[in-house]
């Protein structure tokens, strides 16, 4: 199975507001970055849909290993929330709906095919790739948002 390096960032002006992504997707001695914009979201829509736009890339099933500052978006694979979210249909421990569901569902699609490992990484550190997905996600932003 091909052995895939992901790290990803997602950007919020305002929460919501106009939001942004990026992915650098790395296997073997290639890389690609992919980045994205939404008019009106949230940050941790724009967290999910980082991975979610580079695990559509893949073409094949891979070992990935998915590397990202959000807690949000680790955590619910690493502590199994999404587990237990589905158990209950998508309701929390505080009964309220999960927030994201479109998006939850389209990673764990992902899971289905691929192999992947969630990695948390601090943010706005010294991790020169997590750097470049955050510069990635804001330039989005920056490239969009005109403000009037």
């Amino acid at each position: 199975m091909k052995q895939v390096t992901i790290y990803t960032d997602g950007a919020c002006s305002g929460n919501p507001g106009p939001g942004g992504w990026g992915a650098i997707l790395m296997f073997k001695d290639k890389k690609l970055e992919i980045s994205g914009y939404e008019a009106h979201t949230t940050n941790n829509r724009m967290e999910l849909m980082a991975p979610i736009q580079a695990l559509a890339r893949l073409k094949e099933p891979c070992e990935v290993s998915v590397y990202s500052d959000s807690a949000y978006l680790v955590n619910a694979f690493q502590k199994h929330w999404l587990d237990s979210w589905q158990r209950r249909n998508w309701i929390k421990s505080d009964k309220k709906p999960v927030e994201n569901q479109d998006l939850w569902q389209e990673l764990l699609k992902f899971t289905a095919v691929h192999s992947i490992h969630w990695i948390k990484v601090k943010g706005h550190a010294d991790n020169p790739c997590n750097n470049r997905c955050d510069e990635l996600a804001t330039g989005e932003i920056k490239q969009h948002h005109i403000r009037i």
